[in-house]
């Protein structure tokens, strides 16, 4: 069943190998042409054929994002990997190779047709529960029709054909032979409470999946509004997550009902903070949007205006080179060249008055949205910084009451009075007055910086943002403004130099 090594050494897929294969596609492959022209643009190669070449490992593909046929049979490769990026792939080829695992091929999810006949895909003996897991793996390729595993050992076992089919219900072909459908009904029956296991587990993992994407998702929507993890007690708990002090002193008598108010007030602070958050999200997300649409608007409009000086200038152009061509006298033809040539200077003025008139009106435009959004931005710091206050008032509280408290608790300790049993630990800092001082101290100190962290953080990323829009929208109309003279500066060379031709060959003539 292995494909044996022959005398040639094991070879690596480098990019020598690659640029080799491509240009090797022949005439009929527009890829192989620009290989043999221009280079290579692996991005732009549909189909790859590396076979009988003693490949080892299956590397360097990640280029070849929009590959959809692969042929990689009668090489040694040993492990099905490398194939990331292909996610456009519809035919793959790895017969006569020493793969062992059916796996690497999560992300080809227009995967039709697999060859893998000739392998080492085991076991001989049973369908065991390894093989059947590698059957499994499959089902997630939902576009795939054809499959061959002959002359694996796998294809050896008992149940072989009738496992294949019940696990994988969509296949047309099998070791490339049509599955027809009194198959298809056997192997279901035959299976029939396996398979309906198999799919009660798929769809829990299905809802599963889907329950996590929902939240990636809402986390992103939190993240862009720049209030993630305030929906609770994140800020909360990360205050007392490297606070061991704090986290000794919650033991004391009256600080954990103290602690319970506390953590209560600060969430609903928190809260306000992620609801107001995501209120000015969208009041920005309006704003650009309306910004968004007046752009182009503008834009359009003034393209018609553009358009209709271009119809009108080339209707009245062909007219007048079909008249320079049926026009015998040179006098009258010099006479109408140079009117052509002041309609095109004309036209040029036109084109750029209103490119110039674009200009102006989206300036104005961009000035008004900058004023906006760093207003509302500002509005949404200063509101989040005054809440976040609150939340240093709130801890600048509890710290007072836990200072008091503590120095009670060791006059008790000291006097004999104290008649709750405290941790070993919460007892080690009750050696003096400063010793106990300095842990409240300490563990103020870091919910203050936590608190501080959090504000610096949110005010830091949304004025990034809004630098980064600002600047990615100047830069946009500073583009399109150069882009929309170069169009017009090249019709117009093209219109005079059309009308040049005409003239030195009348002229000629």
């Amino acid at each position: 069943m292995n494909q044996p090594c022959n005398s040639m050494e094991p070879r690596v897929m480098d990019d020598d190998m690659l640029k080799l294969a491509v240009g090797d596609q022949g005439p009929q492959e527009e890829a192989g042409q620009l290989a043999k022209q221009e280079g290579i643009l692996f991005k732009d190669v549909l189909s790859l054929q590396l076979d009988f070449r003693n490949i080892l490992r299956i590397d360097n593909l990640w280029q070849f994002e929009n590959l959809r046929k692969l042929q990689l049979d009668n090489n040694i490769i040993e492990k099905i990997e490398g194939l990331e990026n292909l996610a456009h792939l519809v035919w793959l080829d790895l017969s006569f190779n020493n793969i062992e695992t059916i796996e690497g091929l999560d992300t080809l999810v227009n995967l039709e047709d697999l060859s893998l006949f000739n392998n080492r895909i085991s076991k001989i003996d049973s369908l065991d529960a390894l093989v059947k897991l590698q059957i499994i793996y499959l089902r997630r390729f939902k576009c795939l029709r054809t499959l061959s595993l002959s002359r694996n050992p796998i294809s050896e076992a008992e149940d072989y054909k009738m496992f294949i089919c019940a696990y994988l219900p969509d296949l047309m072909y099998l070791d490339y032979r049509r599955i027809d459908d009194h198959t298809k009904k056997l192997a279901e029956a035959k299976h029939q409470y396996s398979i309906d296991e198999l799919k009660h587990q798929e769809n829990l993992m299905q809802a599963q999946l889907e329950d996590e994407q929902a939240q990636r998702e809402e986390l992103e929507k939190h993240k862009t509004a720049f209030v993630e993890h305030l929906n609770g007690s994140f800020l909360f708990d990360s205050m007392y997550a490297e606070d061991s002090e704090g986290n000794n002193l919650s033991y004391l008598p009256g600080v954990g009902e103290l602690l319970e108010t506390y953590k209560d007030k600060f969430v609903i602070i928190c809260v306000n903070i992620f609801e107001y958050g995501l209120k000015q999200q969208e009041k920005r997300k309006t704003e650009l949007d309306t910004f968004s649409e007046c752009v182009r608007e503008a834009i359009q409009e003034n393209q018609e205006q553009g358009k209709r000086k271009i119809a009108k200038f080339e209707e009245k152009h062909l007219s007048s080179l079909s008249a320079i061509r049926e026009e015998l006298e040179l006098p009258n033809i010099e006479k109408m060249i140079l009117e052509c040539s002041a309609d095109i200077s004309e036209l040029f003025d036109a084109l750029m008055t209103l490119e110039m008139q674009l200009v102006e009106q989206l300036e104005e435009t961009i000035n008004m949205f900058e004023r906006n959004i760093v207003d509302m931005v500002g509005l949404f710091i200063e509101n989040v910084q005054s809440l976040m206050a609150q939340c240093r008032d709130l801890e600048n509280h509890h710290h007072e009451k836990l200072l008091e408290i503590s120095i009670s608790t060791l006059e008790k300790i000291v006097e004999g009075d104290l008649d709750e049993d405290l941790p070993n630990d919460l007892r080690a800092l009750f050696v003096d007055k400063d010793t106990i001082v300095n842990a409240v101290g300490a563990s103020h100190d870091i919910h203050l910086l936590k608190i501080d962290n959090r504000e610096d953080e949110l005010v830091t990323r949304i004025n990034s943002w809004c630098t980064r829009l600002i600047d990615r929208i100047h830069k946009d109309e500073i583009m399109r403004n150069r882009k929309r003279v170069k169009e017009i500066n090249q019709y117009i060379d093209h219109m005079q130099s059309e009308l040049d031709n005409l003239e030195c060959g009348d002229i000629l003539d």
